[in-house]
């Protein structure tokens, strides 16, 4: 009776002595997106990311990501940091995902390597969340993928109601479901100069 006492005061100080949940926060959830959209070439696509523009299907060739483990990835790692979506990367070149909803941008969606201004005009940083399906949407706009002329590839854009952004035939929305990455591997994605 007394070992048991004296363990439950010795666990009743520890517990005390613990930071409370508010001193240390909660690490920021790393993430793939995969496409939904049944009967497409979309449909369970991993989203990757080449030359400032997030992609469906990415051939081998513009697989260029440095990465941490020296491996190609045909999907890119993101995390939500204040409602702001980035690439999880290395060291301090830290990459970022912008929108342009305006009538010239019609939901062109690009990341860029930030520096010390954020970029200006209609490009907007703010508005990713993640819904209760672990859906990812901007200010609750859903994704669109565009076909590429040139290869296999689907441009990702924000779907902001606009059935061809830039002319662009073929285009569908999809659900853009995140997928929790366990073992993230941090990577440099490339950058058109």
């Amino acid at each position: 009776m007394q070992l048991t006492t004296v363990l439950l005061s010795a666990l009743a100080a520890v517990a005390s002595a613990a930071p409370t949940g508010g001193s240390c926060p909660a690490p920021t959830r790393k993430f793939g997106i995969m496409s939904l959209r049944s009967a497409s070439p979309i449909h369970f696509a991993k989203v990757g990311a080449s030359q400032n523009k997030l992609a469906l299907n990415l051939p081998n060739n513009k697989l260029d990501a440095q990465c941490a483990d020296g491996n190609a990835r045909p999907d890119a790692i993101f995390e939500i940091k204040d409602g702001e979506l980035y690439l999880y990367g290395e060291g301090d070149k830290v990459q970022q995902i912008l929108v342009d909803r305006s009538g010239m941008g019609q939901g062109n969606l690009q990341y860029f390597n930030k520096g010390a201004t954020a970029p200006g005009g209609n490009l907007e940083l703010k508005g990713w969340a993640v819904d209760a399906n672990d859906n990812l949407t901007f200010n609750n706009n859903a994704l669109l993928a565009c076909p590429s002329t040139s290869d296999s590839s689907w441009y990702v854009w924000v779907n902001v109601g606009i059935e061809k952004p830039a002319n662009q035939e073929g285009c569908v929305g999809f659900t853009a479901r995140t997928v929790t990455n366990a073992n993230p591997v941090k990577c440099t994605y490339s950058t058109v100069a």
